[in-house]
């Protein structure tokens, strides 16, 4: 598989992110079993059809030490967002986003979900958000629909607890690190 990185200059913390991205879709993308064997479908067990290698929420292990999130009305769920089919052109998986995705296109949206730090240290201004906490730092929470890239206008604190951001909404139809979702000009909220 080659991944393309578009020609720009990058700080080094962008460079990093870019690579995680790229990283952990490769991974999905290149251990199809291993991707299906961790992950469930949105539609629940009862789902007509099973689901595609790398779609999906990710599971919240029973045995985690962290609580599952708690469903909440002034956020977006992430069954919906998790609810993207996929297509194959010219040998790349690109998302089809239904019209209630689209529809949160570049509008300021919340998400709730468990910190991915991309830098080191205590506060992080980019990172990413995922439906289910990491049960180790090799292990991936779920496809690319199950995580959106957050870029913050002010620092957020790491927290293993869920983190509810507040900023403009992007659907990626087509990002070169494999993104489905971005937020920026984020902000933390209660």
């Amino acid at each position: 598989m080659h991944l393309r990185f578009p020609p720009q200059a990058a700080s080094p913390g962008d460079r990093a992110a870019r690579a995680l991205a790229a990283s952990v879709l490769a991974l999905v993308l290149a251990v199809p079993t291993l991707a299906v064997a961790q992950l469930s479908s949105p539609l629940g067990e009862g789902a007509a059809a099973a689901p595609q290698a790398g779609s999906g929420a990710g599971v919240h292990s029973p045995n985690s030490p962290i609580a599952p999130l708690v469903e909440r009305s002034d956020v977006l769920p992430w069954s919906l967002l998790t609810a993207v089919k996929t297509k194959t052109e010219k040998n790349r998986i690109l998302p089809v986003f239904g019209p209630s995705l689209m529809a949160l296109n570049q509008k300021s949206q919340r998400v709730q979900g468990f910190m991915m730090p991309l830098d080191p240290g205590e506060k992080q201004k980019h990172f990413l958000i995922s439906s289910v906490p990491l049960g180790c730092s090799f292990c991936l929470p779920g496809g690319p629909e199950s995580l959106v890239e957050v870029r913050t206008k002010t620092p957020v604190r790491y927290s293993l607890e869920p983190v509810v951001v507040e900023g403009k909404f992007s659907v990626l139809a087509d990002d070169p690190y494999g993104m489905y979702y971005r937020m920026s000009d984020a902000v933390a909220v209660k």
